[in-house]
């Protein structure tokens, strides 16, 4: 296969000529370097790259060139190579065209001149955009691929785990895709063996659990070390932060997800106000980021596993997996998060998967094209979702319950929405039915304050209301409030059952329950803030109790 391009445009020679240099000096063997100090030129070179199927990872335009800007040119570039990386060179004075340009244009970075030494100021950035080019680069495809019907929430669930967990795989409708029934026949398999998931080795699996699907694709590795320092239940920002600071610091750190990582911020198709991404960043990238930085520290990841209980036996915590599996650590930090709410509402769950989604299910957007699709919810993750999904979908309609969406979405969200033509704010409404065959493909929707409602077509609904804390698996030892969230530090000792389990001298540490060595963070948490940056913050803050336990015990 062709390596991809890296493009450069520059309109002095000087400049062009040391950015090609330093370029090539360190990509050359992944990427062609390009470059042309002609706008129309490069135009030129854009098309006759575009018919003979090139492609084109990253675009490095100077913002003061004669012919046209630099901003410009990559409006014009977005046409040929819309997924492409794009940065503006510019000099100090150019600043504010390049802020601008982070908006008009979705510009992925500004650099400044000079950019001496490369080794600070240019190869991280460039490093870190071609690797988010390439996480979502899709060359002839070599891979998993995934057989199924569009609308079967089996299909849903592999693609699903499969997406949040950062594995890259091709999905082939069986009623669009001949190239699915082909691989059916050569094979000999049956549509009631949908869905298939079709391996680089050669060989497939039927209808796979998530268990062994994980098991087949390398996401479920054995166990390092007999006894860990700690433990980290759930893989959201919180559990992802915790385990990079356990295991940066030297402790033996573990950290089990029983689906995939990310939580529901790993859904969000786009994060905008997370401090240090001008641009924004998707939640995806957010976790296989943070995934990458623990796994680098020495974290072991272990997924996908469902913790059943934790006990305490010989001053260690042991922890005890779905199929027996009992895993011994000095320190538990839960970080379980939270799950939306399930809309009771005639139909839904029939429909669940099948055009009924919980979450973001990003997996599922493309299918939406030109289609009719309904939002649940009025919070921050219902607002991002709809401007996603606009993208695809003929009308989006967000429905909430209040009068608008001011006391539950961010400003910033709400300006975007209201600049959207295809979404509509169905407020003080309610779906009541969900009706449909196979799949959901009608909805009654009226208003809260009266019995009256009507039909509506619906291709898709997408659900985003309430928290519900994942604490059911745990015992009584530790203090939940009466929504299920965890108590922790003082706020725990308001509870009869306090005294009665705890038997230290001290208080409990402010992320500590009310089980000694077990700390509690992140939006499982009562009270916690219930945004990606406190949560990460909780996360990291956890891991220096964990530090003062240890001390203090062993």
């Amino acid at each position: 296969m062709d390596e991809p391009i890296v493009f450069c445009i520059d309109d002095d020679p000087q400049v062009l000529r040391a950015l090609v240099r330093d370029l090539k000096a360190q990509y050359r063997k992944e990427y062609k370097i390009l470059s042309t100090s002609s706008v129309s030129e490069g135009l030129e070179g854009l098309l006759e790259l575009k018919n003979k199927g090139e492609a084109v990872a990253l675009f490095i335009a100077d913002q003061r060139m004669p012919e046209m800007d630099g901003v410009s040119f990559l409006v014009k570039a977005l046409d040929f190579y819309p997924d492409a990386k794009r940065v503006l060179l510019t000099a100090y004075s150019d600043t504010d065209a390049a802020i601008k340009a982070i908006n008009e244009v979705k510009l992925d970075y500004y650099l400044m001149k000079p950019w001496d030494p490369p080794e600070e100021r240019l190869f991280p950035v460039i490093d870190d955009l071609l690797d988010e080019w390439q996480n979502g680069y899709r060359p002839d495809f070599k891979g998993l691929k995934v057989v199924g019907y569009q609308f079967s929430p089996k299909s849903h669930n592999l693609k699903e785990y499969l997406a949040g967990n950062l594995v890259p795989y091709q999905w082939m409708d069986i009623e669009t895709n001949k190239e699915a029934l082909q691989l059916l026949e050569l094979n000999g398999l049956l549509l009631t063996d949908l869905p298939v998931v079709f391996c680089e080795d050669g060989t497939f699996l039927k209808a796979p659990s998530i268990q062994e699907l994980a098991q087949k694709v390398g996401l479920n590795p054995a166990l390092r070390n007999e006894v860990y320092d700690v433990v980290i239940i759930g893989a959201g920002p919180a559990g992802l932060a915790a385990s990079v600071y356990g295991a940066s610091e030297g402790l033996k750190t573990l950290l089990i997800e029983r689906h995939s990582p990310g939580g529901q911020a790993g859904t969000s198709s786009k994060i905008e106000n997370y401090l240090g991404f001008p641009s924004g960043l998707s939640g995806s990238e957010l976790t296989r980021r943070a995934l990458a930085q623990s796994t680098r520290f020495g974290a072991e990841f272990l997924s996908p596993q469902d913790v059943k209980a934790i006990h305490e036996k010989d001053g260690y915590k042991k922890i005890l997996l779905d199929g027996g599996i009992e895993i011994n650590t000095r320190t538990v930090v839960i970080t379980t998060g939270v799950d939306y709410r399930k809309l009771e509402t005639q139909g839904i769950e029939q429909f669940t998967g099948a055009g009924i989604y919980y979450g973001a299910a990003m997996t599922e957007a493309a299918s939406c094209k030109d289609k009719e699709v309904y939002i649940v919810g009025g919070g921050n993750s219902a607002g991002q979702a709809a401007m996603y999904l606009s993208k695809f979908a003929r009308n989006v309609y967000v429905v909430i319950r209040k009068a608008d969406l001011t006391s539950s979405m961010s400003s910033y969200l709400i300006d975007q929405i209201k600049g959207t033509t295809n979404i509509h704010i169905l407020a003080r409404t309610e779906i009541k039915e969900a009706l449909g065959n196979d799949r959901v493909e009608q909805i009654r929707v009226g208003s809260i304050d009266s019995n009256q409602s009507e039909m509506k077509r619906a291709d898709a609904i997408y659900i985003f209301i309430g928290s519900k804390p994942y604490t059911d698996w745990i015992g009584k030892e530790i203090i939940r409030n009466d929504k299920g969230f965890i108590e922790t530090g003082r706020d725990a000792k308001n509870y009869e059952s306090f005294h009665k389990i705890w038997k230290l001298q001290r208080d409990p540490y402010l992320l500590e329950t009310s089980a000694h060595g077990i700390f509690a963070a992140g939006d499982v948490r009562a009270n916690a803030m219930n945004r990606v940056a406190s949560a990460v913050g909780e996360g990291s803050m956890a891991i220096s109790f964990v530090h003062k336990y240890l001390a203090e015990v062993y």
